[in-house]
């Protein structure tokens, strides 16, 4: 069963894999149903589209705003908005966490940018991702849980007027290829975080550029070091 299994998820994924030989067969049994069922819970939500696993209680709005590649897995409970400008598009093998919200405007007043993720994208539990100012990821990078990203400002300056309605200012959020966020990091709008680097557990990216292979960590987020090769 297992080298049937390594054989299925090479052909998702488009790349090599191999199962650890340690998994008992009854967790592999479970992991196979799950997935059947996610694959007709796609199926339904997405009719000749490409292959897509949708997790249970899972709700995806304007979904004629969402595309995706080959392997796409949505988990549970996750909470799509995909009314925006240019929508969700999500590469191939792009995984999605459980309990993941990812919302593409914050009013329909002014509706956002969207979302843009690479190929072989991991998105962890519990994100939260604001695009209403346009959020790109490239491909190969991955992301710890509890992360958010919020890619649009409230303006302020006004002293004689709510802030609620002084509108907002976006500059959107562009992440590399190959970088790894960690777990409970905080970006906000108008950050780059260029190719290779490591975010900190914690860490807060608040504005400008965060440079290629850089490890960045604390709050706001500095220069720890870069990484260089073994």
């Amino acid at each position: 069963m297992k080298t049937f299994l390594n054989f299925f998820i090479k052909k998702i994924k488009g790349e090599s894999y191999q199962l650890d030989s340690r998994i008992p067969l009854s967790y592999l049994i479970y992991l196979v149903l799950t997935r059947i069922i996610m694959l007709f819970r796609g199926i339904l939500l997405f009719p000749l589209k490409k292959i897509i696993f949708i997790g249970r209680r899972t709700k995806v709005k304007c979904r004629t705003k969402i595309k995706f590649g080959k392997g796409t897995s949505i988990s549970e409970n996750c909470y799509l908005d995909c009314m925006s400008t240019e929508g969700i598009i999500l590469g191939n093998n792009v995984s999605v966490g459980r309990n993941t919200t990812i919302e593409c405007s914050g009013s329909l007043k002014n509706i956002g940018k969207g979302l843009l993720v690479g190929n072989n994208v991991g998105l962890g539990t519990h994100g939260f991702f604001g695009c209403a100012g346009g959020i790109e990821i490239g491909n190969h990078t991955i992301f710890g849980n509890y992360v958010s990203l919020h890619s649009e400002n409230h303006n302020y300056s006004n002293l004689s007027i709510p802030i609620r309605e002084q509108g907002v200012n976006r500059q959107g959020i562009l992440i590399g290829e190959d970088c790894w966020i960690g777990a409970k990091v905080t970006i906000l709008d108008g950050v780059t975080v260029e190719q290779g680097c490591i975010i900190a557990a914690g860490s807060l990216l608040n504005k400008g550029t965060y440079a290629k292979n850089g490890i960045y960590g604390g709050v706001p987020a500095k220069l720890l070091k870069l990484r260089t090769e073994a």
